[in-house]
């Protein structure tokens, strides 16, 4: 054995006993049982708060309704106030009382909840789905600050602790790259460049690195484990009411910090699915523009034809609806039964069946249409590949394919297919002269911006103008820059396809949830 195929075996050897290392940590560093105490309605001498609470009764994975418990332990507290005004639940508010106003001394996750809380309740009260981020990422990345707070304040307390001694986390760490190094000589040793020899070193460590990363996380310290079996206790107190779990948010003046703890604990359904502080229901957003909240309904028209497209691209789509459409109705009527050789036992006909040749007539006016329309690409040719498949098994002189090559004139499918691109063709001329029109002007606030797979393809946008309940979302071109959820412009649209032509901003958006943002509007 040469001493190049020695350093490959040896790094397969080495990622091997990593992998087998990286299972006994995995097993040894796995969370203990808890042990539920028995059912009790009692908090303890030192209550750990809600949101810890939920971290122990996630088994450490994660602090899920974290923050709606924490919105109601401030709400027993006093420092905010959840009204119910009707039967309706989901219709409840959200007040920042005076004590909420001056607080003080709070934890880090209490503050921060406090802030989203005060940002959007900046006139005096909000909807309760107004906590509700707009953003996605910006709803992701508080959440995730939350989750590092809660973690946080369970270490201090001694309930938490890192998954990995910070020792036996670095040694896994290098390890992982230790095969690639030896992968790296060898192939520098074979001839290889340093730039393969590299990606060839890398890719071993990469892999490992990324099992390493999956697996970090927290776990129970021995206190830990005991308190999650006293809160245990508690949930199966909870538990044992049969209406608990339906409780709306308001019934915290009369369960007090019990609905916290229930919402921690995964008990109060309601109440958990209510107060959201994720990137809430697309299709509905409360908003204050105007001066009043209000529930704003949305529509997205994905399958649109011509959204978002300007006049260029409206008079390509018509030109390539009207190729298919003049391509098929050519086949159709050109079309002669005597293009189909009758099968027999001295001839295959292989070029000849009726179905390959019915196949070829309107996959090939489909693919004219797709190369005037630029959407030509290797997988159109596959699926087209794949289309005239049934046709060419197809060698018989009986049966569908067979009668529809001897039909005389176009058959019924072919006529209907003929008048749907037509359609399509005038519809889209139709569209490139309302392009041509002066561009209407409108106002409002940005609700939500959502991004389309592929570049170049239009962004959505939803807009509120203050004067209805429900709102289309308009087309954003991809290369638009500045616009943020929250702020107010001042849009140049084009209705016939919902396209911006031209964004002005009005006002700057204001951070969703930020503490500065909050002490701003304290102010």
């Amino acid at each position: 054995m040469t001493l190049i195929e020695q350093l490959y075996w040896g790094g397969a050897a080495l990622i091997v006993l990593w992998l087998v290392t990286f299972g006994f940590v995995l097993v040894a560093t796995r969370n203990g049982v808890v042990t539920p105490g028995p059912a009790t309605q009692e908090f303890g001498d030192d209550p750990e708060p809600p949101a810890v609470v939920s971290l122990l009764g996630n088994h450490w994975r994660g602090v899920e309704h974290a923050a709606a418990a924490t919105l109601l332990d401030l709400a027993a507290r006093g420092l905010v106030e959840l009204r119910q005004p009707g039967d309706d639940p989901a219709r409840s508010s959200v007040h920042v009382t005076e004590a909420g106003r001056t607080a003080s001394g709070l934890m880090p996750y209490e503050q921060r909840v406090l802030n989203r809380v005060t940002a959007r309740a900046a006139n005096g009260a909000a909807p309760i789905g107004a906590i509700a981020f707009r953003d996605v990422k910006r709803a992701a990345a508080w959440n995730a600050e939350l989750r590092q707070e809660i973690i946080a304040e369970a270490r201090l307390r001694g309930l938490s602790r890192f998954r990995y001694p910070r020792l036996l986390g670095s040694a896994l760490l290098i390890g992982a790259f230790a095969p690639g190094a030896l992968f790296t000589v060898a192939a520098i040793m074979g001839g290889h460049n340093v730039r393969a020899a590299l990606a060839v070193g890398v890719a071993p460590g990469a892999v490992l690195g990324f099992l390493l990363a999956k697996s970090l996380g927290e776990r129970a310290t021995p206190k830990g484990l005991a308190r999650a079996g006293h809160w245990a206790g508690l949930r199966a107190w909870l538990t044992a009411h049969e209406d608990f779990a339906q409780l709306p948010p308001a019934s915290v003046t009369v369960w007090d910090r019990y609905l916290a703890y229930g919402t921690a604990l995964g008990v109060t359904s309601l109440t958990s699915r209510l107060l959201g502080f994720d990137s809430g229901d697309r299709r509905r957003v409360w908003s204050s523009y105007g001066g009043t909240w209000r529930p704003v309904r949305i529509r997205y028209p994905r399958l649109r034809p011509g959204f978002g497209g300007s006049t260029s691209r409206l008079l390509q789509l018509a030109s390539a609806a009207g190729v298919v459409a003049v391509g098929l109705c050519a086949f159709a009527v050109l079309r002669q039964p005597d293009w189909v050789v009758a099968v027999d036992a001295h001839s295959d006909g292989s070029l000849r069946r009726p179905g390959l040749v019915l196949s070829a007539g309107w996959v090939g006016s489909v693919l004219l249409g797709l190369v005037v329309a630029g959407k030509f690409s290797r997988w159109t040719l596959l699926v087209a590949f794949l289309a005239m498949m049934p046709g060419n098994f197809v060698s018989g002189s009986h049966g569908w394919f067979s009668d529809a090559a001897a039909h005389e004139g176009p058959l019924l499918g072919e006529l209907a297919a003929v008048g749907v691109f037509g359609a399509l063709a005038v519809y889209f001329l139709v569209l490139a002269c309302l392009e041509r029109r002066e561009p209407d002007t409108i106002t409002g606030e940005v609700l939500r911006m959502e991004s389309r797979k592929g570049k170049g393809v239009a962004r959505f946008l939803v807009l509120d103008e203050g004067n209805t309940d429900l709102t289309t979302a308009w087309a954003l071109p991809a290369a638009s820059q500045g616009i943020a959820t929250g702020a107010q412009v001042r849009l140049r649209i084009s209705r016939a396809t919902r396209t911006i032509r031209s964004a002005e901003l009005v006002r700057a958006a204001m951070p969703e949830g930020d503490r500065v943002a909050a002490k701003q509007a304290a102010s």
